[in-house]
């Protein structure tokens, strides 16, 4: 059929039902939709003029944080002490005697205008169906099975039904969907419907009430039960998982706690390699050149010092392969490796650096100075270098004093900074190894510090691949000292150690060798 002559005969008369109806729909759906949105605008205007005051009533209800509106601080806001005070009259154990006892009484009540006397058939089917919800708590099972089959004798005589005990009945399902496992929730559900089913076919009691809603109502209760310990599980479940991951955190914490003090042991032990194997190599050298450059040695003593030697460059080895041991899974050190450990005459360097980065920092030596043992001066120094670096880092900008003190029997390390002026931050303080400075701390002084309130001092947090506190309290710890670190009572944070000293040669000063520096 050509163009023409489908437009001599007009429209398809079998596609012009279809298509009406198609129109149709699309318009009664448009219409749908307009009247929808029109009282979603509606809907949504009153939410909005509702708003403010929703707001100000779950404010009134649930109060701020720690507080009620408008009351002193520390005080619950209402819905929660309201919450929490239900929650304990639920939980005590005389709420379910006293709700029992109650709906015993309730049923009493309810029934007593319906029959002549309450010492009855249907008095003992209500005081059956209600009273053993006494001991509902202890014996839920047992008390369930008295419950339902009053309620279900009672309907089965004819006797009327009461709400009470209707309600009992919902009650009693709802426990037992609360306490069974899924499969016996299952089987309780088709044996009330069943129950139900006997009910409307053997007798009449229910006929004035239509058949779905006692199914549902049963349905319902058994339903919410179920639900809610679903979600008791679930919680649970949470808690405990919650439990376990604080577990394996507190472990894992532990354990790089661990780690961190064993590779700052290890990188410590690096450092004193270097002093030790220095001076074994001396001993040696000494040793092998003493024969050449001594006249007159007998052979006693030229075979003593080829022993000295010899046991010197055994020692040497051994150190060399404890060495390897403790660098297995360590980084090298480009200053350990490539420069001689710093000693005290260093620090002006030191200082210099720490200025250098926009620090202010002053040096006060206290006490006779005097030429000390190199790993105490090597321990002192990396203290310093340490409590500088964190000072850097935590309080930049804040005046930093740094104090040695030379006492007869040990060397007295003393950094403290002003602070910063940012909010603080305490981590664990517990710890006084640990403790960071700030108002928030706990600190001897009543007054708080302001100054230090800028910085947490982390124990991983060092310089040159230290751990910070974690390695100064190791090197203090391995020398026998003592060490602390923790808020100023006048503010700012404060470092301080105790090292024992062996000394090494008379007075710097009295042999002519350089002191180590003063005041700037």
């Amino acid at each position: 059929m050509t163009t023409d002559d489908k437009a001599r005969t007009g429209p398809d008369p079998a596609g012009f039902g279809p298509a009406v109806a198609h129109h149709a729909w699309r318009l009664s759906g448009r219409i749908v939709a307009g009247v929808g949105q029109l009282l979603l605008w509606i809907l949504t205007g009153i939410g909005t003029l509702l708003r403010p005051l929703a707001v100000r009533l779950g404010a009134r209800l649930n109060g701020g944080a720690g507080r009620g509106p408008g009351g002193p601080p520390g005080q619950t806001a209402p819905l929660p002490r309201w919450l929490n005070t239900w929650r304990e009259v639920v939980g005590a154990w005389y709420f379910a005697p006293l709700t029992g006892f109650a709906l015993t009484i309730a049923a009493l009540a309810e029934l007593a205008p319906r029959v002549d006397s309450p010492i009855s058939l249907a008095g003992g089917f209500a005081v059956a169906a209600t009273l053993p919800l006494v001991w509902r708590r202890e014996n839920l099972r047992a008390v369930a099975a008295v419950v339902l089959s009053a309620v279900a004798a009672s309907l089965l005589t004819g006797q009327l039904l009461l709400v009470t005990t209707s309600f009992a009945a919902l009650y009693t399902l709802y426990a037992l969907g609360r306490r069974l496992p899924r499969q016996s929730t299952g089987v309780l559900a088709v044996g009330s419907v069943a129950a139900l089913g006997v009910v409307y076919l053997a007798t009449g009691t229910l006929d004035d009430i239509p058949w779905p809603a006692p199914i549902v109502a049963v349905l319902a209760a058994i339903g919410l039960g179920d639900a809610r310990r679903v979600v008791e599980s679930a919680g649970r479940t949470e808690a405990e998982a919650a439990e376990r991951t604080n577990e394996t955190l507190t472990r894992l914490t532990a354990v790089q706690r661990e780690q961190a003090v064993m590779r700052e042991r290890a990188r410590i032990a690096r450092e004193l390699h270097d002093v030790v194997a220095h001076s074994v190599s001396m001993i040696a050298v000494q040793a092998e050149t003493a024969p050449y450059t001594m006249e007159n040695l007998s052979p006693e003593a030229r075979a003593g010092y080829t022993e000295i030697a010899k046991t010197a460059r055994d020692a040497l080895v051994e150190m060399r392969r404890l060495l390897s041991v403790l660098r297995a899974d360590a980084t090298p050190e480009p200053e350990a490796a490539n420069s001689p450990q710093p000693r005290l005459d260093r620090l002006p360097d030191l200082i210099e650096q720490h200025r250098g980065a926009g620090g202010h920092v002053d040096l006060a030596v206290h006490g006779d100075p005097r030429a000390l043992s190199t790993t105490v001066e090597l321990s002192a120094y990396r203290i310093v270098q340490e409590a500088l670096t964190n000072a850097r880092r935590h309080a930049p900008g804040s005046g930093v004093r740094v104090d040695l003190t030379f006492l007869p029997d040990r060397l007295a390390v003393r950094v403290q900074d002003n602070g910063a002026s940012a909010a603080t931050q305490v981590l664990n303080p517990r710890d006084p190894g640990s403790r960071t400075g700030g108002p928030n701390t706990p600190a001897p002084a009543p007054a708080p510090a302001p100054a230090d309130a800028g910085r947490t001092r982390l124990e991983t947090s060092g310089s040159g691949g230290g751990h910070g506190l974690v390695g100064m309290r190791e090197r203090a710890t391995m020398l026998g000292g003592r060490f602390s670190a923790g808020p100023a009572t006048q503010g700012g944070f404060l470092v301080e150690a105790e090292l024992p000293v062996t000394s090494e040669g008379n007075s710097i000063r009295g042999n002519g060798s350089q002191a180590p520096p003063g005041r700037p």
